[in-house]
């Protein structure tokens, strides 16, 4: 009846989108606490997801169109909802600044994201990353804001917007990162867990 896959390898990617978009309303509405948890648990999706569709029994176009989704919920996952919540988050900084800053970080992450894509097709599994990966962006961001509910840093403006230009700057910069496997899965699975616990306290 319909087009598309929606068995149980691909349906931890939608729950990352539908965050996405949660979070994009919640931030919009000033609610950023909770629109960085949205943050947070979109990039356990993304960790996640390719982890589990492997463990499904899919046929070939099961597999290429998961491929192919994952690459565009990257781009409302880390790209879009982060943009959103970067508008918030840059108040009291110059209009111009936040724009300028806000589309060099999408334009690279796109173009990370399509440097991906060719990479992977070319050399067939991926070992390390070219790059950073759009997704890191989930883990720092959140965690800046939970120590920042804490700490109060001055300048916490400033300071997100180094940080979404460094990330812009990271995304096409030509250096290879190591793939995260085994124990970091549970190292960022714990840290997340964290996050999310200072931010339900102190938020």
């Amino acid at each position: 009846m319909f087009i598309g896959k929606y068995n149980k390898s691909v349906i931890v990617t939608y729950i990352g989108i539908i965050s996405a978009i949660l979070g994009m309303f919640l931030s919009t509405e000033g609610n950023m606490s909770y629109a960085m948890i949205c943050l947070i648990i979109s990039g356990i999706c993304d960790l996640f997801d390719g982890k589990i569709a492997r463990m499904c029994k899919r046929d070939e176009e099961e597999k290429e169109f998961g491929k192919q989704l994952d690459s565009l919920a990257d781009v409302f996952l880390f790209l879009g909802l982060p943009c959103v919540i970067g508008m918030k988050l840059f108040t009291e900084i110059p209009s111009y600044l936040s724009i300028i800053v806000l589309i060099l970080y999408v334009l690279a992450g796109v173009i990370r994201l399509a440097w991906f894509n060719i990479i992977a097709d070319k050399d067939g599994p991926v070992k390390y990353f070219v790059g950073m990966p759009v997704a890191y962006i989930a883990l720092l961001t959140p965690i800046i804001y939970a120590l920042n509910l804490v700490v109060k840093f001055t300048y916490i403006n400033y300071v997100y917007l180094i940080i979404y230009a460094a990330f812009a700057f990271l995304f096409i910069l030509n250096v290879k990162i190591p793939k995260p496997k085994g124990i970091w899965y549970g190292i960022f699975s714990l840290l997340a867990i964290v996050v999310v616990t200072m931010i339900l306290i102190m938020g």
